[in-house]
């Protein structure tokens, strides 16, 4: 199996771990230490040696900060993990609701004036050093880089990935990597700079088409890259890991070490991302850089239609796996399974594919309260038997060469509490209007964010996470910069992938998410509509959403009239495709309400 049950997090460690941190800031005379969910490429999911956070501290989320003094040890995270963060760490930390409270506010309402705050300059970007530093010089503190303070005490500290990197077909990307340089290299022009000097991986290996093992579920490759005014490419990256790749001869490979010398002798006009590039890159720079966004984030985001083509493959085969697992699940006796049971099954019917590259994350099994946990992980410790009278969220996902998918469902597990029946109705509803949404080009996903909450504003509820999330093309299930979240100003544009997952989270009690994959496309123009350019959403997810959860009349005529759609082009798409049981299912599953 891909997944793992093993217990990651244990909160006895903290105290131990956190005295010797402390003892390691005395001895490098600082008062403070900032522990980031994050490494030097700054990716939501981290290599083993490079998970700094869960070592310290025990929390195992994908985002949020350990900020460490004498006296008082905070933990920053947000919505998503207000209910883990409490399990998962010991007494001596203080968990600290974000970005509610910011990073620099927490560490000025805390620190005493006069303290220096170490920090890893690797593991920070630009931007957000700026921010630090100019809260605490107004607080009368100062932020000063070390050596990572963690990795001094972390004794048994992991080995770096040594994950070999191979070629991305171009019938999947649709464009050859010289296509996209030469593209790319005119902009550096148009803007008057020389070079771009690109720190995400993700970018990294869209760029050069080109995938890589380094981090489980997300196939990418750890490196690092400067774009060239002339289209050339220096790639950093270990020799081993690059030689299995067919590049061309304006992609040179370059030894990871000899990065930072070569920063150095760049010349003016050299491009960085600021929101990414680590605090440590931009110092080694000889002049100030010109700062913009990635030159890559929007190519990479607007998908060819070859990986179009690719994500709609993906999905229906998903799709496949996802029917017979519900199928399997609705022929058990739910008293006899665990989470783990529903996770095992469901990776076995997606390896039946035959097309299984990876999972794409942790699949999230949450029977129950479990449920509420919004990325919760089942390990052998937690593991719950499924009861009657329950819901079970599913979150789960593949890794597929021809695309990525993400998909939620929530399931009854025999007859549903009537306040479960109705949050679930507003939920759906909430993602049935984003799906049926025209919007005109230049809305945002703030615009759009709205949407999908307004059933559950009205009822006085909401959710703690973003709506939506961008999704990459065999690359990273969670990709910037497009989202559906109220943080969002990035206008929408045709061809970005996206999830629309609204949700509704009781502690103690159940979770509640719908979760359809979506790309933006060119809308059709309406019968009397004015000249407008429009855009509106494709779905690319076709699994049923579960009928006995729904009130009919709380969903209303024309909600109910596109799901009663959905599921009839459901039980086509997979006509001919399933086992007699899953064949079954699906006529049950897609009736008309």
């Amino acid at each position: 199996m891909f997944q793992t049950f093993e217990v990651t997090s244990r909160p006895e460690q903290g105290p131990p771990r956190l005295a010797a941190l402390r003892a390691e800031m005395v001895a490098e005379g600082v008062d403070g230490f900032i522990v980031p969910r994050a490494d030097a490429w700054q990716g939501e999911y981290v290599a083993d040696c490079d998970d700094r956070l869960a070592w310290l501290t025990g929390f195992t989320g994908s985002a949020g900060y350990a900020v460490i003094l004498a006296e008082t040890a905070g933990v920053l995270v947000d919505g998503r993990y207000r209910v883990q963060v409490n399990q998962q760490v010991a007494d001596v930390y203080t968990p600290v609701d974000w970005p509610e409270i910011t990073l620099p506010e927490w560490i000025a309402q805390n620190a005493k004036a006069g303290s220096v705050i170490g920090y890893d300059p690797w593991l920070h970007p630009v931007k957000a050093v700026r921010a630090l530093t100019k809260v605490l010089k107004a607080n009368g503190m100062a932020l000063r880089p070390v050596q990572n303070l963690v990795d001094s005490v972390w004794s048994d500290r992991p080995a770096r990935p040594t994950g070999l990197a191979f070629d991305h077909p171009i019938e999947l990307a649709g464009e050859t990597s010289k296509a996209k340089r030469t593209r790319l290299a005119q902009t550096l022009r148009d803007a008057g700079e020389t070079a771009v000097i690109i720190t995400l991986p993700d970018s990294i290996c869209w760029l050069l088409n080109i995938r890589g093992s380094d981090i489980p579920r997300i196939p990418v490759v750890q490196c690092f890259a400067i774009l060239y005014e002339d289209a050339r490419v220096s790639l950093f990256v270990e020799p081993e890991k690059a030689q299995p790749l067919n590049l061309d001869k304006d992609v040179e490979i370059c030894a990871p070490d000899t990065l930072l010398s070569a920063i150095g002798g760049l010349s003016d006009r050299v491009r960085i991302d600021p929101e990414f590039c680590p605090q440590a890159v931009m110092e080694a720079l000889s002049a100030d850089p010109s700062e913009a966004p990635d030159p890559c984030l929007i190519p990479k985001a607007c998908k060819t239609e070859a990986e179009l083509s690719g994500a709609r493959a993906a999905h229906d085969r998903d799709a496949v796996a996802m029917v017979e697992f519900l199928a399997w699940l609705e022929a058990s006796d739910p008293n006899d399974l665990t989470e783990i049971d529903v996770v095992r099954a469901l990776e076995g019917f997606r390896r039946e594919t035959n097309a299984l590259r990876d999972i794409s994350f942790e699949t999230i099994s949450g029977a129950g309260p479990n449920g509420a946990i919004v990325h919760y992980r089942v390990s052998e410790e937690t593991n719950r038997t499924l009861a009657t009278g329950e819901l079970l969220l599913v979150d789960s996902g593949g890794q597929y060469v021809d695309g990525t998918t993400d998909i939620t469902r929530t399931i009854a597990l025999g007859p549903a509490p009537e306040d479960a029946r109705f949050a679930f109705t507003r939920v759906l509803k909430g993602m049935i209007d984003l799906s049926r949404i025209r919007f005109p080009k230049g809305i945002a996903g703030s615009h759009l964010d709205t949407i999908a909450r307004a059933p559950l504003w009205r009822a006085g509820q909401d959710y703690d996470h973003g709506t939506g999330h961008g999704v990459g093309s065999y690359l990273s299930v969670h990709e910037g910069p497009a989202r559906i979240s109220r943080a969002s100003d990035l206008p929408l544009k045709a061809g970005m992938i996206l999830s629309n997952e609204p949700g509704y989270y009781r502690e103690g009690a159940f979770g509640i998410r719908i979760e359809n994959l979506i790309v933006v496309e060119e809308a059709p123009t309406l019968p009397g509509a004015d000249a407008r350019d429009m855009l509106s959403f494709e779905t690319l997810t076709y699994v049923p959403i579960d009928l006995s959860l729904i009130d009919p009349d709380l969903l209303g005529s024309e909600a109910r009239k596109w799901l009663n759609d959905y599921h009839e082009e459901c039980a086509a798409r997979l006509s001919g495709r399933l086992t007699p049981r899953a064949e079954g299912w699906i006529a049950r599953a897609t009736r008309a309400i």
